[in-house]
This record gives structure tokens, sequence and C-alpha cells, in this order.
């Protein structure tokens, strides 16, 4: 019977090992599946990266009022400030006063910035760069994926909105689309676009440059 009990013993110890080591290798998977990499942020707080995120443009882009602008004036913290535009199309800043942003490029802004300060500093080096273009935008509507309003920043075709916004859902009427934009007596007026011509090499002229405040309709 002695022989017999050393047996058993023999048998369920290897089984009692093998399951606390099981037990711990789980442990250990769960904590490890918990911590968080190095350098990486928490799941809750990782967010897509923006499809409007595009480099804007100093020479060519054209201030509007509420974009915001990065004002830097090397080695004078005074005077360098994160401010909008404001519904009159201008900004304030010391030394400077009140002086005219919109209808402007960045480039344009901070020369008429520069040669203000040459009556209070000598030599100003300043940088403007707009941080957040509030004023320039499309909207896109209908059967896209990933329909909403888009910041334009820079110059944006009908085919490179589509291409931002995802592409086309399953049953798009593709030679079907139009731009609204607002005329200049306020009216509006509709653009058509055939998608398939375009991709084919047909009929080029209709893929328009967007104006700000156009709206793409994808039926």
């Amino acid at each position: 019977m002695a022989r017999a009990s050393n047996a058993i013993c023999l048998v369920f110890l290897p089984l009692f090992g093998a399951g606390s080591l099981s037990a711990t290798t789980q442990r250990t998977a769960a904590t490890t599946s918990s911590i968080e990499q190095p350098g990486s942020a928490p799941k809750s707080d990782r967010q897509p990266v923006s499809v409007n995120s595009e480099r804007i443009d100093s020479k060519t882009y054209i201030i509007g009022e509420n974009d915001l602008l990065d004002v830097n004036v090397w080695k004078e913290k005074e005077v360098s400030r994160t401010i909008s535009v404001r519904p009159d199309g201008k900004i304030t800043l010391p030394l400077v006063g009140e002086i005219q942003a919109s209808g402007m490029t960045p480039l344009q802004l901070q020369d008429n910035i520069g040669q203000r300060l040459r009556a209070y500093l000598s030599n100003p080096e300043v940088t403007v760069m707009v941080s957040d273009p509030r004023s320039h935008h499309f909207n896109i509507v209908g059967q896209v994926l990933k329909p909403g309003t888009y910041t334009l920043s820079q110059s944006t075709t009908v085919l490179d909105a589509i291409s931002s916004a995802g592409g086309f859902r399953d049953f798009a009427k593709e030679t079907k689309i139009y731009v609204l934009r607002t005329s200049p007596g306020g009216g509006q007026v509709r653009l058509p676009f055939n998608y398939k011509e375009i991709i084919k090499g047909k009929n080029p002229a209709s893929n328009i440059a967007l104006n700000s405040g156009d709206t793409i309709v994808v039926p």
C-alpha cells in the first residue's frame, strides 16, 4: 500500500506543478497586457490622425477672420503671442497696435509687423504661422465614408476632397456628384462632377479647385 501511495503522489506532483506554472503564466500575461508599453499613450487617449493636418503654405494661404495665428518675435516674449483674427480682420499686438491681418498671407503679415516694430526694436525677427485655419473650410455630405467639414489649408480639388473623406460608400451615385457654391450675388450655383469620367481622363475641367464654403454633395 505504501508503494501505491508513493506512486499516486508521483503522478499528482507534476500535474500540480504544471497547474501552478500555468496560473502564474496567466497572471503574468494579464499583468503585462494591462501595462502600456513605454512611450505609448493610454488607449482611451489615442486619437486618429486628422486628414486635414497638411502644412499650411505661408506664401499662398490667405488669412481670414477667426484664424488663430502664432506671432513670434525672437527674444521678445512680451510681443509674441497666439491671437485670433477679429471679425473686422484685424489683430492687436503690443508696440504694433492694430494691424490688418485678413486678406494677407502669413509672410506679408509678418513683414508688416516687422516694419512697425523697427520703430522700437533693432532688426526684429518676426514669424507668423497659422496654427488653426478656422476661416477656410469645405463640406462634403452624402455617400462618403467620412462626411463632414474639412479645413481648406491648401489647393484642394473635388477629387482630393473625396479622397480626404475616405472615398465612396457602396451605393454612391458616382456620376451624379455636384458642388454647391455661393455666387457673388448671394445665390448658389450647382457645379456637376462625374467621378467615372474624371478617372478615365475625361472632362478634367470639372475637377475644380474648391473655394472656402463649398459643399460637395455625393448622392
